[in-house]
């Protein structure tokens, strides 16, 4: 196979890396920087990145504004903000996207430690 295919081998289902046995991660940040959540795997090629997969939960009666800090923290470049609905289950913050070279994903919410955010990677790489 060519090193530009990819199939269902070539990837492996990770925890996300902040979170604890694949727990959910607590957003305790209310400011930059956030709370980490992942660390993409360090390789620049072109073929190998983390497909990242995160959703959150919102324990609180009110409605809160989540901050995603997607590879860095400059505004709005690499910002994304989502407001999580009240006590609603789960709501998808990211849905697949795709990091490397080391990025950093961090978020902070606007009432700190009422948002939880669950997830996993899929991380592509020849191994």
């Amino acid at each position: 196979m060519p090193h530009d295919m990819r199939d269902y081998r070539d990837y492996q289902k990770r925890k996300l890396s902040g979170s604890t046995d694949g727990r959910g991660i607590k957003v305790a940040a209310g400011s930059s920087p956030g709370t980490l959540v992942h660390t993409a795997l360090s390789s620049i090629a072109a073929n190998e990145w983390d497909e990242i997969f995160i959703q959150a939960v919102n324990t609180d009666t009110s409605d809160i504004k989540l901050t995603v800090e997607w590879g860095g923290a400059d505004s709005p470049d690499d910002l994304i903000e989502v407001t999580i609905p009240a006590e609603s289950g789960f709501t998808e913050v990211i849905p697949g996207h795709v990091l490397q070279n080391g990025a950093l994903v961090r978020a902070f919410a606007a009432q700190a430690d009422v948002i939880v955010l669950h997830g996993y990677v899929n991380r592509y790489q020849h191994i």
